[in-house]
């Protein structure tokens, strides 16, 4: 298995959309590109430590490419907002993607050229770290299949992102 790190914005968001994806086993979300150790939800709501909710996907290499995770973040997110997706304003949930080494950071700027060439040079993801990942509270993991089916800002956003994945990457789709 290979590892992505990603930021999207709501990681409650970008958790549900990763976890329809083939090839895709684990998903966790949690916190990444701080200055504060051990940080927690609340810190990091604030806006003032630093970090970016993000997902951390674990893959199979041998199903789907590391560039295809890119695409598919970058498909299911708004790449051209600066600090915020929709209502969600503020560093943490700013678009940005953690490459884990050279390959990764070399794809990672190759999927962004992909992304400006369809939004129009207006793509703001950045490429960070190296950094260190912080798992979410444990109320956080799976929130999509649980609380979020409840959640009215969930039921809101979520699918959404869920129609644009399965309009634009149906090949990448996990059969149920």
């Amino acid at each position: 298995m290979a590892t992505a790190v990603v930021a999207g914005g709501c990681f409650w968001c970008t958790e549900a959309v990763f976890r329809d994806v083939i090839g895709v086993g684990e998903v966790e979300s949690g916190y990444i590109g701080g200055s504060m150790p051990d940080p927690d939800y609340r810190s990091v709501c604030s806006g003032t430590t630093g970090h970016a909710e993000a997902i951390k996907v674990e893959f199979d290499p041998d199903v789907i490419s590391y560039a295809e995770i890119l695409d598919v973040f970058m498909g299911t997110h708004d790449p051209t907002q600066l600090n915020r997706q929709g209502n969600d304003v503020g560093t943490q949930y700013r678009s940005a993607i953690f490459p884990l080494d050279d390959a990764q950071r070399a794809e990672a700027e190759a999927a962004i050229a992909r992304a400006n060439e369809e939004h129009g040079g207006r793509v703001v993801t950045t490429i960070e770290g190296p950094a260190e990942w912080y798992p979410a509270e444990d109320y956080h993991q799976l929130y999509w299949e649980g609380e979020g089916q409840r959640n009215p800002y969930c039921l809101a956003v979520i699918p959404p992102k869920l129609q644009k994945l399965r309009k634009s990457f149906a090949n990448k789709l996990k059969q149920d």
